[in-house]
């Protein structure tokens, strides 16, 4: 049996919301809601289900998402247009700049509830 991710939950302070932003950068459609969840699915089938909880009980995760260096330019050029915080780097160090790890390019950047998302062109180590 091969092992491949279905779905995931993302905590939220407000799940449409955290849906919306989401989709809205990387050009993804917003599902119809189920139960407490608000889907977004991804191009290899897996969905990422965002559920509000409180904000208090929030921690902070690392979404990574690899994308097509034209997916790249758009979503870059929406979280410009947004005046969205961005990075080189997951620490946080390098504000406004991109990364060109292993050939592509990379940017770090939050979403509504805190979560630290990435966007690059190239897997690491490829």
């Amino acid at each position: 049996m091969s092992v491949e991710l279905n779905h995931t939950i993302i905590h939220s302070r407000d799940n449409r919301e955290s849906a919306g932003f989401f989709a809205d950068l990387l050009g993804l459609e917003v599902g119809e809601e189920w139960g407490p969840f608000i889907p977004v699915v991804l191009a290899n089938g897996v969905t990422l289900d965002f559920a509000t909880i409180p904000e208090a009980s929030i921690t902070p995760q690392h979404y990574a998402f690899l994308i097509s260096e034209a997916e790249f330019d758009a979503a870059f050029g929406r979280i410009q247009e947004l005046g969205i915080a961005y990075y080189a780097d997951p620490h946080l160090k390098f504000p406004g700049e991109i990364n060109h790890n292993d050939g592509g390019r990379g940017v770090y950047f939050p979403d509504p509830s805190g979560h630290g998302l990435e966007i690059i062109t190239r897997p690491y180590g490829g």
